[in-house]
């Protein structure tokens, strides 16, 4: 019933194809994931456009995690063009505001802000719109899925029974609503010990069984790891500062997985307007 009461989606012009990351639970590493997964994309199809959208108002981290702190440029149309790093076009709140300051704003205000970064950014052409959402399942999410046309939702979480409860309904959310899943991500998963360099999995291991629940995929397990945390808070990916690491395999992975099911969803898009016509 819900999705039958959605309006009819406009595309944003000049994005082909649209990727959320998501997950009810805040502080699973959503930010990280879509910055890394982002820069990957780049990485793996130097040819492609790249975007990456941070619609997190209150606590944006694309700014911070891509070292961008300029104020957008305007086009002569009024248009913000998105700031560029490794390649990738980026636009966030944390552009617009000063980094010091908080947002004070009730809901509508907040929608108007969404709104924004989708209408009026320049973002055109970008073959891939990696979209970064903030905790919880409420106005920013209902607000991208009636708006825009969204190719898939990729989920992330952590392997704690607190996380995959919560991340469980916002993939509830995404199925009730038509949102294709691209499978989930099981974040700070384990860790090295730096003295006898074993491998624990410090948190449990129980995403696999809400990604066999839910009928998706588990896709990555990514380690908890001092030096993704590092260099994302220096504003350096890892896949950027270090390509030929193990950390950044993982994300090379993920990537290559998504790029199959953005490829999947995009041939049969086209197949059901063939069937339309």
């Amino acid at each position: 019933m819900m999705a039958r009461g959605l309006p009819k989606r406009k595309p944003i012009v000049g994005v082909k194809q649209i990727l959320l990351v998501a997950s009810g639970k805040g502080g699973v590493g959503k930010s990280t994931t879509a910055v890394n997964l982002a820069t990957a994309l780049k990485v793996i199809e130097p040819e492609k456009e790249v975007g990456l959208l941070d619609t997190d108002i209150f606590g944006p981290s694309v700014p911070i995690m891509m070292n961008l702190h300029d104020t957008p440029l305007l086009t002569k149309d009024n248009l913000m063009i998105p700031l560029i790093n490794y390649g990738v076009k980026c636009m966030s709140m944390g552009f617009l505001v000063d980094e010091k300051s908080p947002v004070i704003w009730r809901g509508l205000m907040v929608m108007s802000a969404i709104e924004r970064l989708l209408r009026q950014v320049a973002w055109g052409p970008v073959d891939y719109l990696i979209v970064d959402t903030p905790p919880g399942t409420g106005d920013t999410h209902l607000s991208l899925i009636q708006n825009i046309p969204i190719t898939g939702v990729l989920l992330v979480t952590t392997p704690q029974s607190a996380a995959l409860h919560v991340t469980r309904r916002g993939a509830v959310m995404f199925q009730n609503l038509n949102v294709p899943v691209a499978g989930l991500v099981q974040n700070m998963s384990t860790v090295i010990c730096p003295k006898c360099s074993n491998n624990f999995s410090i948190f449990g291991n129980g995403s696999q069984s809400l990604a066999d629940e839910l009928g998706i995929e588990l896709l990555q397990d990514i380690p908890l790891d001092t030096k993704i945390t590092e260099f994302t808070d220096a504003g350096t990916p890892i896949v950027i500062a270090q390509p030929e690491s193990n950390q950044s395999e993982a994300y090379i992975t993920l990537a290559k997985k998504i790029l199959h099911f953005l490829s999947k969803q995009q041939v049969s898009t086209v197949e059901k307007k063939r069937e339309l016509s």
